[in-house]
């Protein structure tokens, strides 16, 4: 069997600042016809880069050469082990924002409010005695608090809440990406290229630190995003849902497109706004678990997401 390496000098930049130059570097390959951007990608996993902004190739040649063992060429092979002990206790993150009345979550979204509907000191009057009940009426917009969107919500033939499927919101493997540093807003496609095979049909999860905003005004300027590249890499990866602790998966500054969302779900995955605590999840390992109620007609509503841990 003929066996392929690219030859090449490169600049990787990096989302947080710097960069590495490489001169004359061979990588093995799986295929002779791959393009500039697929061997960047295999570069990176093969180096263990995070946090990669763009990968640039120069002087590119494919030769045949025998493989010397690049990581990245290969698909990850399967997680094994037995998992933890049944016996041992489960360590959740909780990740979802409380809901209270008057919670501004995005600007120019209504706020909840929460009325009673039956008060304990009426509910006497109706049962017996000693025997009381709170009944309360709460009016808010699907998008309040931590909330998921369906395909619903973008496109009018997109399923909606109820028909969502919970192997798909629950016990998801979580795959979490540290950006708190990130020198740029928009997270681009080279920002997963370090975990090409691992992220079929995981649970992306951005974490930026945006959520340390949340409730006051200046968490609706400058906030973080999926780029559409992004977008698009995390959707033919075969991610079921991507989630981000930040006011939007898109950019909300740049007029109305929405391309994260358009792309996100016309592909079936999910996306999951305003979450928090992500810094308490590992990069790998935990599962990630975001239900919400099983309503007909409509596209979000908030969730208790969480992650529970290795």
């Amino acid at each position: 069997m003929t066996e392929y390496r690219a030859v090449f000098d490169a600049d990787i930049a990096f989302l947080n600042g710097g960069g590495l130059r490489t001169e004359g570097f061979r990588l093995d390959l799986p295929a002779a016809d791959l393009d500039a951007d697929e061997i960047g990608r295999l570069l990176v996993r093969h180096l263990g880069l995070a946090m990669v902004g763009r990968v640039d190739l120069r002087n590119l040649e494919v030769v045949e050469e025998a493989h010397k063992g690049s990581r990245g060429i290969a698909p990850a092979p399967e997680q094994g082990g037995s998992g933890p002990d049944a016996s041992s206790p489960r360590r959740l993150v909780d990740l979802s924002h409380p809901i209270r009345a008057g919670l501004v979550t995005y600007p120019g979204i209504p706020a909840p409010t929460i009325t009673p509907h039956l008060t304990r000191e009426a509910s006497r009057a109706v049962y017996a005695p000693g025997t009381e009940f709170e009944i309360d009426l709460i009016t808010m917009a699907g998008n309040t608090g931590t909330y998921l969107d369906s395909p619903f919500h973008r496109y009018a033939d997109g399923g909606d809440l109820a028909s969502l499927s919970l192997d798909t919101l629950v016990g998801l493997r979580a795959e979490v990406f540290r950006l708190t540093d990130a020198a740029e807003r928009g997270i681009p496609a080279e920002a997963f290229a370090d975990r090409v095979d691992d992220l079929s049909g995981a649970a992306v999860l951005l974490h930026t630190g945006w959520d340390a905003r949340f409730g006051r005004p200046e968490y609706g300027v400058g906030s973080p995003f999926l780029t559409e590249a992004g977008a698009r890499y995390l959707a033919e990866a075969g991610v079921v849902l991507v989630g981000i602790d930040a006011l939007n998966i898109d950019d909300t500054e740049s007029g109305g497109e929405r391309p994260a969302h358009s792309i996100l779900l016309g592909a079936g995955v999910h996306v999951v706004e305003h979450l928090t605590g992500l810094a308490g999840v590992p990069p790998r390992g935990a599962r990630f678990t975001a239900v919400p109620p099983r309503v007909e007609g409509f596209g979000t509503f908030p969730v208790r997401a969480f992650a529970e841990l290795p």
